[in-house]
């Protein structure tokens, strides 16, 4: 059998980073407008590629620096700086844009476009930059995704679905989610040193009629899912590996560990 795999190896420093979750290392960063995440100068510092959703610009100029207290807030802006600033601009400070624009970071107005949500905006900016790689080689890691608004959550959910042959993982300080699209079996790689044990899977955008399982405390076994009766949630992993088949999308979601 032919599994999809996934890995958060993003989430370790380069040495202690497993090579059979090369997927995982090739990727771009998107940051949306709520708090950072503590290891997001580790992703900032191995992405490919960087955006910033409007707003997020604002959380990276003002964040990153408390992440580093010993050090000239100015140095640690000009080092991180964006390569994009994607959106329709309703967020972004004055002196946010006019700092990185005289740093060279692309300006992307979008307020044409009410239509789609920023984190949208971004992916397709993605996904247009690199027509050639294969999209299940394309990595997307979302930052800011999580928290705040409930309509904004979902809106961010909702792109998990209409880019469903895209990988992205939308991240926040306690957890992380991700699409695992019906019709395929997927094997989830667990980085046990910082995520886990607890962990869900949940039914998005229709009822699942068989979902099976292997490797959680409370293993589905061609059960049905629905929102009104059984949502796998506060589940456990029980050892490195889990797998999943269903014959309808699933959301994974896993909690990472506070070290």
């Amino acid at each position: 059998m032919e599994f999809m795999c996934h890995c958060s190896s993003y989430l370790l420093p380069l040495e202690n980073q497993n090579p059979t979750c090369f997927l995982s290392l090739n990727y771009a960063l998107v940051v949306l407008n709520q708090s950072l995440p503590r290891f997001a100068p580790l992703l900032w510092d191995h992405a490919k590629l960087r955006v910033c959703a409007d707003g997020g610009a604002n959380r990276v100029y003002d964040e990153m620096p408390l992440l580093f207290p010993h050090h000239p807030p100015s140095l640690v802006r000009t080092r991180y700086k964006p390569d994009a600033i994607k959106g329709d601009m309703d967020s972004i400070r004055t002196e946010v844009l006019d700092f990185y624009s005289k740093l060279g970071t692309k300006v992307i107005d979008e307020s044409h476009d009410q239509d789609t949500t920023d984190l949208h905006k971004c992916v397709a900016y993605i996904r247009d930059l690199t027509p050639s790689i294969d999209l299940s080689a394309l990595c997307i890691l979302v930052v800011g995704a999580l928290g705040g608004r409930f309509d904004h959550e979902i809106g961010n959910i909702n792109v998990l679905c209409r880019f469903s042959n895209t990988r992205i993982i939308l991240l926040s300080d306690d957890c992380l989610i991700h699409l695992l699209p019906k019709n395929q079996s997927h094997k989830i790689i667990i980085n046990s040193s910082v995520e886990g044990p607890h962990c869900g899977l949940i039914p998005i955008g229709m009822p699942s009629g068989s979902s099976t399982t292997t490797g959680l405390k409370w293993d589905l076994n061609d059960t049905a899912m629905r929102f009104g009766g059984l949502v796998s949630t506060s589940n456990i992993v029980n050892g490195d590996i889990v797998t999943v088949q269903s014959d309808s999308d699933l959301l994974w979601t896993i909690s990472i560990k506070k070290h």
